[in-house]
C-alpha cells in the first residue's frame, strides 16, 4: 500500500481551495513551498530579450542568463545545484510549460534529499502552469520582464504573438524577433493540432504603426481561416482578401507552412519572401527549398497571372527548417559588413552539431547579431526554427 508523505495533504488542501487560484503568484509560491515542506522558493522569469532572469520579488537580484548557474538551468532546461552562501543547498530548476522556457525556480533547503528534490520538481511544474495562466492578464509580469519602454507598434504586435516556443515529443517550433521594443512589421506564428504544425513568418511593408496593423490583420486572417480547417492555399487567400479589402495600400510578404507530424511532409507557400532553409545531418541543403516566389499578400496578388504555388518536401528525422526575414541577413557587423546568409546558417549548423536545444540556438544567435551591430538594427529581424522527429511505430 502506498502511503502519502507528510506535506502531501497540505498541498492537496491548498489546490482544492478555489480562492487560492486567485492569489498573486508571490503569495502562491510561499504557500505552496510551505505546504510541500520546502524552506524557501524564489521564481525568476526571463526578461523579454532572454538576457536576464528577473526575480518576481525584491528579495533577490536579477541574474545573467549567460553567466550564472541559474542561467545554465534555463539554457539547458536541466537541474543544477549550488551551495548557498548562508549555508544549505540551492536547487535551480527550469520553469518550463510544455516546450516554453519561462525562467527558473530557486529552492533553498538545509540539505537535499530525494523527497525534497521530488517536491521541488512538483513545485516547479505547478508554478510553470500558474505563470502561463496568469501572465496574459498580469501586468506585474510584464513590468518585471521589460527593461525599457515599448513603442506602440511593438505593443500591438506582441499582443498577437503566440508563445515563443511550442512543441510535443515529435516537433518543436521556436522563434525570436528583434528589436524587441521597436518592432515595425515583422511577426511569427505557430500552432499545433493533433496532426499538423502550422508555422509562418510575416514581414509587412514599412516600419511604423501601419506596418504593424498590416501584420496584425494578416495574423488574424491566417488564424481565422486555419481554425475553420482551411487548407494552405485557402489560408493564404484569406490573408489576400483581408488586406485587399481593409488595407489596400499595404502588403505583406511571408512564408506559411504546414507540417504533417506523422509523415514529415512539409507544404509551404512563399509570398515574396526569402526561401526557407533546410538543415539535415548538420549541413545546409543548398537550395533545397528554393522556389520561385509568388507575389506578396494583399492587393499585388490580385494582379498575378497565375495562382499561388503550394510546394512540398519530405523531411527526414531530425531535420531543422528555418524561416527568417531579410532583417537577419541584412544586419551589419561592427566592421560594416553584412551578417549574410553563410554566417547565419553556419551558426545554426554548429549549434545543431553541438546538440543545442532549438530555443537556445535562436536565443544565442539573435544576441550575436545584436551584439555585433554598430548601432540599432536597420530592419526587424525574425527567425522561426522547427525540428521534426517521427512518432515511434
Amino acid at each position: 500500500m502506498v502511503t502519502a508523505e507528510p506535506g502531501d495533504g497540505l498541498l492537496e488542501d491548498f489546490l482544492a481551495e478555489p480562492k487560492n487560484s486567485a492569489l498573486d503568484l508571490s503569495t502562491a509560491v510561499v504557500r505552496c513551498a510551505k505546504a510541500l515542506g520546502l524552506q524557501q522558493a524564489v521564481v525568476y522569469l526571463a526578461d523579454l530579450q532572454q538576457r536576464q532572469l528577473v526575480p518576481l520579488t525584491d528579495v533577490a537580484s536579477a541574474l545573467p542568463i549567460d553567466d550564472s548557474l541559474a542561467g545554465w538551468a534555463y539554457r539547458t532546461q536541466s537541474l543544477r545545484l549550488e551551495e548557498s552562501e548562508a549555508g544549505g543547498i540551492t536547487t535551480w530548476l527550469p520553469l518550463v510549460d510544455g516546450a516554453e522556457r519561462l525562467g527558473v525556480l530557486a529552492v533553498h533547503s538545509p540539505t537535499l534529499t530525494p523527497l525534497s528534490l521530488r517536491r521541488s520538481r512538483t513545485l516547479s511544474t505547478l508554478l510553470a502552469m500558474m505563470i502561463t495562466s496568469k501572465r496574459a492578464y498580469k501586468d506585474s509580469f510584464v513590468r518585471r520582464t521589460r527593461t525599457e519602454p515599448m513603442q506602440l507598434p511593438a505593443e500591438m504586435l506582441r499582443a498577437f504573438l503566440p508563445p515563443r516556443t511550442i512543441g510535443t515529443a515529435h516537433v518543436v517550433s521556436t522563434a525570436v524577433l528583434e528589436p524587441a521594443y521597436e518592432l515595425g512589421g515583422d511577426a511569427f506564428d505557430h500552432s499545433l493540432t493533433e496532426t499538423t504544425l502550422h508555422a509562418a513568418v510575416l514581414d509587412a511593408m514599412g516600419h511604423n504603426l501601419a506596418s504593424g496593423l498590416t501584420t496584425a490583420v494578416s495574423l488574424a486572417a491566417c488564424r481565422n481561416a486555419r481554425r475553420t480547417g482551411a487548407d494552405l492555399p485557402e489560408l493564404v487567400q484569406s490573408v489576400d482578401d483581408a488586406l485587399s479589402r481593409w488595407l489596400p495600400d499595404q502588403f505583406c510578404t511571408g512564408v506559411l507552412t504546414q507540417l504533417d507530424l506523422a509523415s514529415g511532409v512539409l507544404r509551404w507557400i512563399n509570398c515574396g519572401h526569402p526561401a526557407p532553409l533546410l538543415i539535415r545531418d548538420q549541413r545546409l541543403l543548398v537550395d533545397a527549398m528554393e522556389r520561385d516566389a509568388d507575389p506578396p499578400m494583399g492587393l499585388p496578388s490580385l494582379f498575378a497571372e497565375r495562382p499561388r504555388h503550394t510546394h512540398e518536401i519530405a523531411l527526414q528525422p531530425g531535420d531543422r527548417v528555418l524561416l527568417y526575414t531579410d532583417g537577419v541577413t541584412e544586419s551589419r557587423t561592427r566592421d560594416g559588413d553584412l551578417f549574410g546568409l553563410e554566417q547565419f546558417t553556419n551558426y545554426i549548423i554548429r549549434a545543431t552539431a553541438a546538440g543545442e536545444l532549438a530555443p537556445e540556438t535562436l536565443r544565442r544567435l539573435i544576441h550575436s547579431i545584436l551584439d555585433a551591430q554598430p548601432g540599432s538594427l536597420r530592419d526587424d529581424a525574425t527567425m522561426l526554427l522547427f525540428e521534426w522527429w517521427p512518432p515511434a511505430r
